[in-house]
């Protein structure tokens, strides 16, 4: 089991508490972390993400005995999933207690809270004693890191404590469920399915005037260089008409090429659920790296298993 030393998790809790942030492993992704009850601790986190103000963060507890220090109420609903999936990648749309900042909320008057089953996050999380607000460790809008030299990529020195968990062992986002006025909505795809959710459930509500959550927006999760979803049997095709216009193309696939090509740089991924998304956003980083006109993914199979990724890709491919 991977854990932080005591002198690791002592200088976290010490940055939180100054109001600096810390970068930590969770099951899905590295989360850039703020005390949730510092405004100013938020506020530096928005800046340095350059996240919108009105998109929401999720608050991370270590225990679901806590919730009362931020949500107004928890639905039956909500208690349902908590049993079940807490520790783990869910998170719970809620109606938000009075005195939490809106900064946390975008706004808004619900809270999105997530309990992590990742050992170091739970080290963090009990020796801090509070909620700690934290995005992805990146950039507005670009990929999600799995590693912790992704976060060094991604911000240098201008994060001091990056808790190393080695790789994150899902590799996607949490999967988000509004529980408001009792009504489980689907809002962001993840590990735990649609399937898992109505075996708690039963059939869950449809999307109405769902609040704003983290990852919604058209446009999410991207590389630098452009991306493209492209069906099996056109990969070629389109990385030959790419390449005659000029420059290389990048091709993440289920499979190997039929040929090798000057032109292509060629990742098999693999069709392998689970293994595909937990490589998928460093795949993307290393075709990134590449200097290609364009990224090819192969579109995923329409299964239900596959389903977060291709959220996640038809986000990356929005221009």
């Amino acid at each position: 089991m991977v854990r932080a030393t005591q002198t690791e998790i002592v200088e976290a809790v010490e940055a939180l508490r100054a109001g600096s942030l810390v970068a930590f492993p969770t099951e899905t992704v590295y989360g850039l972390g703020a005390n949730a009850a510092d405004s100013a601790a938020v506020a530096k986190l928005f800046a340095l993400k350059g996240r919108p103000a009105d998109h929401p963060v999720i608050v991370h507890l270590d225990n679901p005995r806590y919730l009362h220090r931020w949500v107004a109420s928890i639905p039956p609903v909500a208690e349902l999933l908590a049993a079940k999936f807490w520790p783990g990648p869910l998170t719970l749309i809620l109606p938000k207690a009075e005195d939490v900042n809106p900064i946390v909320t975008g706004g808004q008057e619900s809270i999105g809270i997530r309990v992590p089953s990742h050992p170091i996050a739970q080290q963090l999380l009990t020796a801090f004693g509070g909620g700690i607000a934290a995005p992805s460790a990146n950039r507005y809008g670009r990929l999600s890191p799995t590693r912790p030299e992704h976060v060094r990529e991604e911000f240098g020195d201008a994060v001091g404590v990056v808790l190393d968990g080695g790789e994150a062992p899902i590799g996607l986002e949490s999967t988000i469920v509004s529980c408001l006025d009792n009504a489980a909505v689907l809002l962001r795809p993840g590990f735990i399915t649609r399937s898992d959710l109505e075996k708690v459930l039963g059939p869950l509500a449809l999307a109405g005037d769902a609040p704003r959550a983290p990852g919604d927006r058209a446009s999410h999760y991207a590389p630098s260089t452009p991306l493209e979803v492209v069906a099996a049997d056109d990969l070629e095709t389109r990385a030959g008409e790419l390449a005659s216009l000029g420059g290389k193309v990048a091709v993440l696939a289920m499979r190997p090429p039929l040929h090798a090509q000057r032109h292509m740089t060629w990742i098999n991924a693999g069709k392998k659920p689970d293994t595909y998304a937990h490589n998928l956003y460093n795949n993307l980083r290393t075709l990134d790296r590449v200097g290609c006109v364009r990224i090819l993914v192969q579109a995923p199979p329409a299964d239900e298993r596959w389903i977060a990724v291709l959220d996640r890709l038809q986000r990356a491919s929005h221009a």
